[in-house]
């Protein structure tokens, strides 16, 4: 049997995020395979910064994130595999997370990120689920 949390614990540990994230972090699309938690990034496709205000408070065990800035120009071509989110001071290692089109962590339109082109996400949540 897995453990299964409650809802009020779900919620704080991502608000948890929140607080660590704080204002103006920024999400970083890469390509190429991600390195382990932490590790030396591939190719930077693209750089957005999330809202001065990471997210709202947690509900349901979902954090949705608020509104994050578009890039309006991709700094390389290459194909979306994964995300990197770091403290607006650019150093600090958030997390981590799969990017795709559909089932991954940040499910984009399109994989296919061209340099110069805008690159924008319309909604991003976390969920912290029970088995």
């Amino acid at each position: 049997m897995a453990i299964a949390y409650s809802t009020n614990l779900r919620n704080a540990r991502l608000d948890a995020i929140t607080t660590f994230a704080g204002g103006s972090c920024l999400l970083r699309i890469y390509d190429g395979s991600r390195p382990a938690t932490g590790g030396t990034a591939t190719t930077l496709l693209a750089e957005l910064t999330c809202n001065a205000t990471f997210a709202a408070s947690a509900s349901g065990g979902v954090l949705t994130l608020n509104a994050i800035t578009q890039d309006s120009s991709a700094n390389a071509t290459g194909t979306a595999t994964w995300f990197r989110i770091v403290k607006s001071d650019g150093t600090t290692h958030v997390l981590d997370g799969s990017v795709g089109t559909s089932g991954s962590d940040l499910n984009l339109t399109t994989t296919s990120i061209v340099s110069t082109q805008p690159v924008s996400v319309t909604s991003f949540t976390i969920t912290e689920g029970n088995p």
